[in-house]
């Protein structure tokens, strides 16, 4: 028997075979709304801006091309560390700088942004001298948890966009502090087994998956929602000893299990990716917890305000779900900078509300 028999003598079970000679590829679904169609039916039943429609579709583009990059980056030799640092002085993978500079080449083709603010750069990226009303400000994080990249671990995107109602002086980058109550849309894209692609346009929540042979974007999981109880937490257990009383007792009370306060056992999990935390809690439940503790307090916290905590926030708050910084609703944070730190609580409402609950309670001595 030759090595080609003895590879090919059992069930075919690898990619592109399959069990029987009869046995055909699953068809595609063509049925599915595109993220074309999507927007446009919003355009006629919700009043979305029509204007937003081709920046959207750049945004996905920008997430299609990342993934690829992703996908491919042990072939083409860009995985691994970039040498150089980002504006919070975090290492940056070379990843990080391809990610940045196709958000920022195709975010840049609509005349309606004004302005682009990236994790990733320092100043903000001016694409008009004099902005006003109707213009765009597109704020992102091109890839969020690259360190995962190493390990292949899920990464992602997220991006947020918000409409000018007056004049901004486009020579002064703290025009660009709007908080993100003043969002019109925020979505984020995850890449993993699949490209997820997640939006919100202030009218629910809804997840598309790219569609492979066809780069298209198709409705899959229509007006996620989550649950108002929850009984999984994520967060990064290791910094137990730098965290504040009020999440220590939580985190306590949850591993106490039924015979604790909450009375009912919690699962914990941790990805270190956000986009991948904020994902499981849309599709399954739960809440994303990262604090400011004294690790990063001189900082303001880890994540920001600005390209993270606010586009996932309305995503959350879209779908159900709270989102704080323990003490204030995250939304409401007026922004000192466009690199501004926040500590994070979103997820489902029950659990926030007892993690707000605490520290209040903690703050009020």
């Amino acid at each position: 028997m030759s090595r080609d028999d003895v590879i090919c003598s059992g069930p075919r079970y690898a990619i592109g075979f399959w069990s029987t000679p009869t046995e055909s590829a699953p068809a595609l679904d063509d049925k599915a709304l595109t993220l074309r169609e999507t927007l446009l039916n919003a355009c006629r039943s919700d009043g979305l801006d029509p204007d937003l429609l081709p920046l959207l579709e750049d945004i996905a583009t920008s997430c299609r091309v990342v993934s690829h990059l992703v996908q491919s980056g042990a072939f083409t030799g860009s995985l691994g560390a970039a040498g150089s640092t980002n504006v919070q002085g975090e290492a940056q993978q070379q990843l990080d700088v391809l990610a940045n500079d196709v958000f920022v080449r195709h975010c840049s083709s609509s005349d309606r942004v004004a302005a682009l603010v990236s994790e990733e750069v320092e100043e903000v990226y001016w694409l008009k001298d004099n902005p006003g009303p109707g213009d765009y400000i597109v704020y992102f994080d091109p890839l969020d948890g690259s360190s995962n990249l190493a390990i292949n671990m899920c990464v992602g995107s997220i991006f947020s966009v918000v409409r000018l109602d007056r004049e901004i002086d486009a020579s002064d980058d703290r025009s660009v502090l709007l908080p993100g109550s003043s969002q019109i849309c925020a979505g984020y894209s995850v890449y993993g087994p699949s490209t997820s692609f997640v939006l919100t346009t202030g009218n629910g929540v809804t997840g598309f998956t790219h569609q492979p042979g066809t780069g298209e974007f198709r409705v899959t999981h229509p007006d996620m929602k989550i649950g108002d109880t929850a009984s999984e937490f994520a967060v990064n257990a290791s910094r137990y000893a730098m965290w504040d009383a009020p999440l220590r007792r939580y985190f306590d009370e949850c591993l106490a299990g039924q015979s604790g306060p909450r009375g009912q056992r919690y699962n914990m999990r941790w990805v270190a990716s956000m986009v991948s935390e904020v994902h499981r809690i849309l599709t399954r439940g739960g809440v994303f917890i990262y604090p400011c503790d004294e690790g990063n307090r001189e900082q303001g916290g880890k994540l920001r305000l600005m390209y993270e905590a606010n586009p996932m926030s309305f995503i959350i708050e879209q779908a159900g779900g709270r989102a704080s910084t323990g003490l204030e609703r995250i939304l409401d944070v007026v922004p000192t900078s466009h690199h501004q730190r926040v500590a994070v609580f979103l997820g489902s409402k029950s659990e926030v509300d007892v993690l707000e609950q605490y520290h209040r309670e903690a703050q009020q001595g």
